[in-house]
């Protein structure tokens, strides 16, 4: 009887990660959100009957608990420095230059990304398990979002597959993705609750409730854009071989993507984001380069909190801050001003 009952439990679970993975990390659903509810109500009815079989990993525990009173401090290994940024055509051509005096020109090859408008997280696996998720906070050090997090549902409680490193820092962005936002906020005027200013400001406050049925209630998203430390295994040698890796291990890499060579195809890659800018789902101001080689990477290092062998090449600016000096009021026929 155990046995079957084991059964249970591993079978729905294996069910519900696979269609996660197929959901948020292929695009390519296999099952009707429906059918995946009906399964979750299943694995829920099971454990409550069994509370013995159910397992540290399974999607009923993505809804925390436990209120939390504030959040604790988590200290990077590895620090998350910001990028320096780029404005124009000219001040990416002085960053290839730059890297170009060092390494060779068959290497000056570019990871090219969409750079979202998030908040930037650390996530850490220990044996393929979720432990531990930060803020950016100063880059050096940040705020432990662990129990918040759990509650964004494509983000892995435990990686997929085997051959992944004992020790594994994932880094990339939480966001709000844009009809989320929308929908979000349509509710929030009928219930006449507070609306959230933009889809930044909505995931920023949504991971920083101290009731994780909070967060849980907003609908974020994460992307993976890079690694911090590792331990127990050497990871590929290109930055794009990374992301490729991180998408078999269960976590969502963006499908924007690409690898090119040279100058003239990163601001092509820019143009070409700058355009399809509003019909993307989630919100971007730029796009990010990064030299694919990761052994180049370490040779090139770093200036003051940066790394030299990346830049953000910004959009220009959507919204601008201004100061009123002057309001000049006028009186109408009718007494009106």
């Amino acid at each position: 009887g155990l046995a079957l009952l084991l059964v249970g439990p591993s079978r729905l679970l294996a069910q519900l990660e696979d269609a996660n993975y197929r959901y948020y990390v292929l695009d390519d659903p296999s099952i009707p959100d429906s059918e995946y509810d009906r399964l979750l109500r299943e694995l829920e009815q099971l454990e409550q009957a069994h509370p013995e079989l159910a397992s540290p990993d399974s999607p009923t525990h993505r809804i925390g608990h436990s209120v939390q009173t504030s959040f604790g401090k988590v200290k990077h290994r590895i620090a998350m420095l910001s990028l320096a940024n780029a404005f124009s055509d000219e001040e990416v051509a002085d960053f290839l230059q730059r890297i170009a005096n060092t390494v060779p020109a068959e290497q000056l090859e570019f990871s090219c990304e969409p750079k979202l408008d998030g908040l930037a997280i650390s996530l850490r696996y220990q044996d393929g398990r979720l432990v531990q998720a930060a803020t950016r906070g100063d880059g050096e050090a940040g705020e432990d979002v662990t129990v918040n997090i759990r509650t964004i549902r494509c983000i892995p409680l435990k990686l997929r597959g085997h051959g992944y490193p004992k020790v594994l820092e994932v880094r990339g962005e939480v966001y709000m993705p844009r009809q989320a936002f929308e929908s979000y906020n349509q509710r929030a005027l009928q219930r006449n609750e507070k609306t959230l200013a933009n889809p930044r400001n909505g995931a920023a406050g949504s991971l920083r409730q101290l009731d994780p049925k909070v967060t849980a209630s907003r609908p974020l998203s994460f992307y993976a854009y890079a690694i911090g430390e590792t331990q127990g295994m050497a990871m590929p040698g290109t930055h794009s071989e990374i992301l490729a890796l991180l998408r078999v291990w269960g976590l969502p890499v963006s499908a924007e993507v690409r690898t090119v060579h040279g100058l003239q195809a990163v601001l092509d890659y820019y143009r070409s984001m700058q355009q399809r800018r509003d019909g993307l789902a989630y919100d971007i101001d730029g796009v990010v380069y990064k030299l694919n080689s990761t052994a180049w990477q370490d040779e090139l290092g770093f200036v003051s909190r940066a790394p030299r062998w990346a830049i953000a090449h910004k959009f220009p600016a959507q919204e601008q801050a201004t100061t009123v000096l002057a309001i000049d009021v006028q009186v109408g026929r009718t007494g009106a001003i």
